[in-house]
């Protein structure tokens, strides 16, 4: 069963649009004004642009620019763009050659010829082939998406449960881990010194002397 490929009736055409849109902005629709006006090209032949564009997907249905449009017009995007629009668009040439894209030109036209079911030197063969090796020349098919860098890891608030133990310093050269203690003492109420004496002597006799 014979199939329709997307071609362009001006194939020579087809790079030169291309390049426009590169250096157009992207437009709400994508029509027949835009193609003439802002691009420049108004040729009846050139205007079946349109309609190869949507069958490779780089315009939905109503004429509205697709994400692999807006991929296409970004430098680091646009081989691999351009790859998925012929892969989309040509999808029956690459149903019977994953590879259809590094094809000799001779059995690129014979495998065209077989999915059309047209002869090797019909016109629309030869359209076919043209538009896709034109369109080609900005694929890349072995490139991949670029890789948005990792937002660096939230450093978590230091709380008293992860603060880094703090190093003593002995009278040696070595170094030696430490804790510091904070101690809370409620002294009495009461005016005889006495007391006062044996509770700080106490607490250097058992706590503060090392």
């Amino acid at each position: 069963m014979s199939k329709d490929l997307p071609y362009m009736s001006s194939p020579g055409t087809l790079p030169k649009i291309l390049n426009k849109i590169i250096e157009a902005s992207v437009p709400e629709n994508f029509n027949y004004d835009f193609l003439g006006t802002k691009l420049g090209f108004t040729g009846g032949n050139q205007k079946t642009f349109i309609s190869w564009a949507k069958k490779c997907d780089l315009l939905n249905q109503d004429g509205t620019p697709t994400q692999i449009y807006k991929n296409f017009r970004n430098p680091d995007y646009r081989g691999a763009a351009m790859a998925k629009a012929l892969k989309t668009g040509y999808i029956e040439l690459y149903t019977r050659n994953e590879y259809a894209h590094d094809l000799a030109d001779k059995e690129l036209k014979k495998l065209i010829s077989e999915v059309t079911g047209k002869p090797h030197d019909n016109s629309t063969v030869k359209a076919i082939y043209n538009s896709f090796k034109n369109a080609k020349e900005f694929a890349d098919f072995e490139a991949t998406v670029p890789k948005k860098e990792k937002p660096a890891e939230k450093t978590k608030e230091q709380t008293p449960s992860n603060l880094p133990v703090p190093i003593q310093k002995a009278q040696s050269s070595e170094l030696k881990l430490g804790l510091n203690y904070t101690i809370n003492l409620v002294l009495p109420k009461t005016d005889d010194p006495a007391i006062y004496d044996a509770i700080f002597k106490s607490l250097k006799e058992n706590l503060l002397d090392e």
